[in-house]
């Protein structure tokens, strides 16, 4: 009973330190003063248990959005799966591909030889194959672009309805008018839990997503934003939060439909997207976020009362966000170079087919070899080294993640 009743003590004053008003709220102002009361509502903690069911609903109507309606549209947009021969089953090989490595060295792949009675040659050539096998094809990527950007779409339409006749979306000092007893409006709830949900489906969802190069960055991007969204939705950062996301909404809405048609392969509509989803990138992200909205949230509070731990905390993770804009600024900047001068064939940000080199290119001559007649082979100058036809095109894979706050 006393280590019980120590424990419980213990995780009260962990409670009460976390809670406390002086990390929370401006210096003389109390939890009581944002109860509900005099026809104002506030924004409250428990709101937030909601999303954790509406994350695990997103990802059922994801499910059932990429099977029944973003794969039928693949397919009519002449987007098919591709298909690779498959590795022969060897437990001993299967085994050290699930625990060890997907790429062995020549060490391993010696013991690995010994162990499973193949050559060296063939189990090369089964890693080459098995690796081919987990690899996404462009049907998984259209179907995973499909979903980001009808949500995208419908929460930049929803976001401009929720807040096209609000004061601070025009002059940012009312965004701190009254703070922070600005009571909550419906539109308002709506757009942060369902934006909190999405970045939650995002999250669980990023294990079985199409993996990237900067994959750590979007982890660290989902993770911010949801807790600066948390943040600012305890704190009644209400206002300034809403402008945040509806800037980050923007951009993804011209990427994710640049990708769609570069699957596709619709090069000119693809093209003119993505310079359009570079212009919108650079102008929100780069000068509307950081000059206005981080200008806002850092200079004007302390007009109205002194800076608090919240008011650091706050700014700290919103220039957290601004650091991965320039991150992935810098990736854009790259490919519009590659692409004005025409050696744009890939997302700098893919993992090049994983980490396979010149294999992708022997497994590819392999399955393309049954459609060939015998001879020699002449290189053409218009296919490129994984076999398909030289593009120009914005890359295939480029996803940034949105950012919210």
């Amino acid at each position: 009973m006393g280590e019980q009743s120590q424990g419980g003590g213990m995780f009260d004053t962990l409670y009460e330190c976390f809670w406390s008003e002086r990390l929370w709220l401006p210096v003389g102002l109390t939890w009581a003063d944002l109860e509900d009361k005099k026809g104002r509502v506030y924004a409250k903690a428990s709101h937030l248990y909601v999303t954790l069911p509406y994350a695990l609903a997103f990802l059922l109507i994801r499910y059932l959005f990429e099977r029944w309606i973003a794969t039928p549209l693949a397919v009519s947009a002449g987007i098919k799966q591709r298909i690779y021969l498959k590795a022969e089953e060897n437990s001993i090989l299967e085994f050290y591909y699930a625990t060890q490595c997907r790429n062995p060295a020549q060490a391993d792949i010696d013991g690995l030889s010994k162990k499973s009675s193949l050559s060296t040659r063939q189990v090369e050539r089964w890693f080459r194959r098995r690796r081919r096998q987990d690899r996404p094809g462009v049907l998984k990527k259209f179907t995973e672009a499909s979903w980001r950007f009808v949500f995208y779409l419908s929460a930049f339409i929803g976001g401009m309805v929720a807040l096209h006749d609000k004061e601070w979306l025009y002059d940012t000092r009312e965004v701190w008018t009254g703070f922070p007893k600005q009571t909550m409006l419906e539109s308002q709830y709506w757009y942060y839990v369902l934006e909190l949900s999405f970045y939650g489906c995002l999250l669980f969802s990023v294990a079985f997503d199409v993996k990237r190069k900067d994959f750590k960055e979007q982890i660290i991007h989902h993770l911010a934003t949801l807790v600066l969204l948390s943040f600012s939705w305890c704190a009644n950062y209400i206002r300034v939060g809403t402008l945040v996301m509806l800037i980050h909404d923007a951009s993804d809405v011209f990427l994710e439909s640049a990708k769609l048609f570069n699957y596709a392969k619709w090069e000119k509509t693809c093209k003119t997207l993505f310079v359009l989803f570079a212009i919108v990138f650079m102008v929100t992200r780069l000068i509307i976020f950081p000059f206005w909205l981080i200008h806002c949230t850092w200079v004007y509070p302390v007009l109205y009362y002194p800076a608090f731990f919240g008011y650091y905390f706050f700014n700290t993770m919103l220039v957290v966000l601004l650091c991965l804009h320039i991150f992935w600024a810098y990736l854009i900047l790259r490919m519009i170079r590659k692409f004005m001068f025409g050696t744009l064939t890939k997302d700098e940000r893919s993992d090049n087919e994983e980490e396979d080199g010149d294999e992708s290119s022997s497994t590819q001559d392999e399955v393309e070899q049954r459609h060939k007649p015998a001879g020699p082979l002449v290189a053409d100058k218009k296919y490129d080294k994984n076999g398909g036809t030289r593009s120009l095109s914005p890359p295939e894979n480029i996803c940034w993640s949105k950012t919210v706050c």
